[in-house]
């Protein structure tokens, strides 16, 4: 696995990185190591993803569009320039209302030696 996925001292446009597919969504990882991971998407108007949970929490920063967030049955409206932490193990989903960009942090905590 390679840890980034971005070259080293660039400052790169977060849209520039992700291409948006019609009727679809669209992912980039930009960074994973063993503590997280970091993943830029791209989601049409109408799109979305599925109630679910994960065993690690997640930031959800939104870059550009709406998106409609639900977090243990709690929808919290995400514009450009908030960011929303998602607990793990918490079920949530992510529905995008209209052609939105997000940058999604997963942290896990390391593993007792």
């Amino acid at each position: 696995m390679a840890p980034h996925t971005l070259p080293a001292a660039e400052a790169l446009l977060l849209r520039s990185l992700v291409t948006p597919t019609p009727h679809g969504i669209g992912s980039r990882i930009l960074a994973k190591t063993l503590g997280g991971n970091v993943t830029l998407f791209a989601f049409d108007a109408g799109q979305g993803l599925t109630e679910h949970t994960s065993p690690f929490d997640a930031l959800v920063m939104t870059i550009e569009g709406e998106l409609v967030l639900t977090i243990a049955g709690t929808r919290v409206q995400a514009v450009p320039g908030t960011i929303v932490r998602m607990p793990a193990n918490v079920p949530h989903a992510v529905d995008a209302p209209e052609q939105a960009i997000m940058l999604l942090t997963m942290l896990r905590d390391p593993k007792p030696d």
